[in-house]
């Protein structure tokens, strides 16, 4: 059983930012569900913002809603931001953000 949604915010671009009751925060992209008439309205800025969670659900004026298992299974987990450590600059923070498991940048190999 997946957990339910425990507060939700609208982030950039008509993604939800989810907080779950086992503490995790995840994004939905709602974009791909408006090819669906019923969620097509969500288009609507003013509209986008009215949601709420109910019963471990989100839901939207209208009666539109996503149940908690499609939020949890059809998002993607947000990553925490680093911060700098004390006297670490932002540019070695971010290089080490990389190092610790995301991808590298490519190297630069110059012929002599």
């Amino acid at each position: 059983m997946n957990p339910y949604v425990k507060s939700v915010q609208p982030g950039d671009d008509y993604c939800l930012i989810l907080t779950f009751e086992n503490g995790e925060k995840r994004v939905f992209d709602l974009k791909p569900y408006f090819d669906k008439p019923v969620f097509a309205r969500l288009k609507n800025p003013a509209l986008f913002k009215t949601m709420r969670v109910v019963s471990g659900s989100v839901e939207w004026q209208g009666e539109i809603d996503l149940s908690y298992d499609t939020l949890y299974l059809q998002s993607k987990a947000l990553r925490p931001q680093l911060k700098p450590m004390r006297g670490q600059t932002q540019a070695r923070s971010t290089a080490l953000a990389s190092v610790r498991g995301n991808k590298l940048p490519k190297a630069r190999v110059t012929a002599k």
